[in-house]
């Protein structure tokens, strides 16, 4: 197995599916799950209401984490720019077409109208935090996993997986939550609803390491890679398209 050296992204089998994937993710967690609010009756806690785009998101980091781990922070930070500008559209456009004047002559729009701004229509200030919340939340999973390919010389992933996790969801929940419904809900409920997300999300990735074992070992005998972040300029902004180097001995 070799290492990657600069070489494009195009040049690789995989990639471009993974970060098609990625994206689909998250405009699913943004137009389909906000749509619906669940309840769970938790032990100690009591009735908890969530979002179900809550659901999506783990899957979301899995991706990223594949990602980091297989092709390095670099065309990570491609398939994070990525996923933010199709959020930004899908939300421009879901206005757009919200804000049309629907047809009279069709009898349809008088149910399809109402029925479009309840599931597309979220408020400015929830669209801002889901996007603020997925930028900051996934550059930071990256950035961690990236650091810790590093550190632990590209041994036991399940380090990487779990605690970038860890810290890429802690800040996705504490940028999303506050943002969104500081103000409106009761500071204990935000709190709460902020604790249990993360430790949701968290425990998925836990329950899913298996899985991501099994894609990661698969795509590296795959693309013949596995980049390692030695040098690689951790600048959020950037779009160069750096190659990761070989571990040093």
């Amino acid at each position: 197995m070799t290492v990657s050296d600069a070489a494009p992204a195009r040049g690789f089998r995989y990639y471009d599916m993974l970060v098609a994937g990625m994206v689909a993710v998250l405009l699913c967690s943004n137009l389909i799950g906000p749509a619906k609010v669940s309840v769970i009756d938790l032990p100690w806690i009591g009735a908890l209401s969530f979002g179900t785009g809550n659901l999506f998101f783990p899957i979301g980091y899995i991706f990223g984490d594949v990602l980091t781990e297989v092709y390095g922070y670099a065309r990570a930070r491609r398939a994070i720019w990525a996923g933010f500008g199709a959020m930004i559209f899908a939300t421009v456009m879901s206005y757009v077409v919200i804000h049309m004047p629907p047809s009279g002559a069709e009898p349809f729009n008088k149910t399809l109208q109402p029925a479009l701004e309840t599931v597309f229509g979220g408020t400015a200030r929830i669209a801002v935090a889901s996007m603020i919340g997925y930028w900051v939340g996934d550059f930071v999973n990256a950035f961690v996993m990236a650091r810790l390919k590093l550190l632990t010389k590209g041994k036991h992933l399940w380090t990487r997986t779990i605690g970038s996790t860890v810290f890429g969801q802690a800040f996705d929940s504490v940028t999303f939550y506050p943002i969104a419904f500081y103000g409106i809900w009761e500071s204990t409920t935000l709190v709460k609803v902020i604790v249990f997300n993360w430790v949701m999300k968290v425990l998925v990735e836990v329950v899913l390491t298996p899985v991501t074992y099994a894609v990661v070992g698969w795509l590296k005998r795959a693309e013949n890679v596995d980049t390692f972040d030695y040098g690689t300029r951790f600048n959020p902004f950037s779009l160069r398209d750096e190659g990761g180097q070989a571990p040093h001995a």
